[in-house]
């Protein structure tokens, strides 16, 4: 099996040479995604909320790393697990959490839930519950890009699971002959569902799946935001340039199970253990204070900023409206008006 071991992946930390207040842009969103999530969890289980959910426990750095490498303009494309690479977007908690509680003030309008969120001024333009669904799309707005004339740049998150839908050759393909603006990231979290990619793949490199198409490959440690977003940031430079698609792979874990009901019991206890100890939250917190550059005291506030913010978010959404068994209908018809000719 080529499972990989974390020892095997880490890389250092290396804070030098960045400014604190992005520093703490970026501890901030990972404790945001991790506790945002956290507190679904809790809500799920409590019936409070309709629907599942899957949580993204463990690979926090690479939707931060990669997101912060992006400008406000620039698009996202995500997947079942995308509630961290909404709040990297800076989707805000309160209607993010309104729309986990299918409410008419959700960013949504009630009507995604946590597999279709998506905010369009902030270049989130979906997450997707079909398997591979961002990638073509993504790779549709890196091609508006170029026939608008703007610089902005495409992502397109997906897991190991999906590198082999015809899809992601396709757009691949495209993308490579007309040199489009796009990143394409795979969060190798190492199994899609129960399936360790190594029994569904051919060539486990991920990486290296671009190379039939003249696309570079690069590799990050995905439970490092510095190594993901230094990586990303050579990628979304390279596009915004001209130099056509980049295909990072980030090689992660996820803590949990594939989804809140699924027990996971397909990994032994010692696995998950051993990736436990490379938490990248953890790991970025024992360098910002070996370093020097934060003290505890400035961490533990802004955990205290998260908590109060997923507080408030909780109260933003059990004040909006349920949604009514009729309001998808206005989203998908339109009735003429009179002016219009109507009858």
């Amino acid at each position: 099996m080529s499972f990989k071991k974390p020892e095997e992946v880490a890389t250092p930390i290396v804070l030098t040479g960045y400014e604190k207040p992005f520093l703490e842009k970026l501890f901030l969103r990972m404790v945001r995604a991790r506790e945002f999530e956290e507190k679904l969890y809790y809500l799920f289980l409590t019936t409070k909320m309709p629907g599942t959910m899957h949580q993204a426990t463990g690979q926090e750095a690479v939707a931060v790393g990669v997101a912060s490498a992006l400008n406000v303009d620039d698009y996202v494309t995500s997947t079942h697990r995308g509630h961290a690479h909404c709040i990297a977007k800076d989707v805000p908690l309160d209607v993010m959490m309104a729309e986990m509680y299918a409410r008419r003030n959700g960013v949504c309008k009630g009507m995604g839930g946590s597999m279709h969120l998506c905010d369009f001024s902030r270049g989130m333009l979906g997450a997707f519950g079909i398997v591979g669904a961002g990638i073509p799309i993504a790779t549709g707005a890196a091609l508006t890009s170029v026939v608008k004339g703007t610089t902005q740049v495409a992502v397109s998150f997906f897991g190991d699971g999906a590198i082999n839908e015809g899809v992601f050759h396709e757009s691949l393909n495209m993308a490579a002959l007309w040199k489009l603006p796009v990143v394409y990231v795979i969060e190798n979290n190492q199994y899609a569902l129960s399936m360790p990619n190594d029994l569904v793949s051919a060539v486990t490199d991920l990486s290296s799946r671009g190379c039939g198409y003249g696309i570079p490959g690069e590799k990050a440690d995905g439970n490092n935001v510095i190594a993901v977003y230094a990586a990303a940031k050579q990628a979304v430079e390279k596009a915004r340039s001209g130099g056509g698609p980049t295909l990072l792979e980030c090689i992660t874990y996820r803590i949990r199970g594939h989804a809140r009901f699924e027990p996971a019991e397909y990994r032994n206890k010692a696995e998950v253990e051993q990736w436990e100890k490379f938490d990248p939250i953890k790991r970025f917190k024992d360098a910002a204070l070996s370093g020097g550059v934060f003290s505890a005291q400035e961490l533990e506030s802004i955990e205290k900023q998260v908590e109060e913010e997923i507080t408030a978010a909780v109260a933003f959404a059990n004040a909006g409206e349920e949604v009514g068994a009729e309001d998808y209908l206005q989203y998908i018809f339109k009735t003429p008006s009179e002016s219009e000719g109507g009858q």
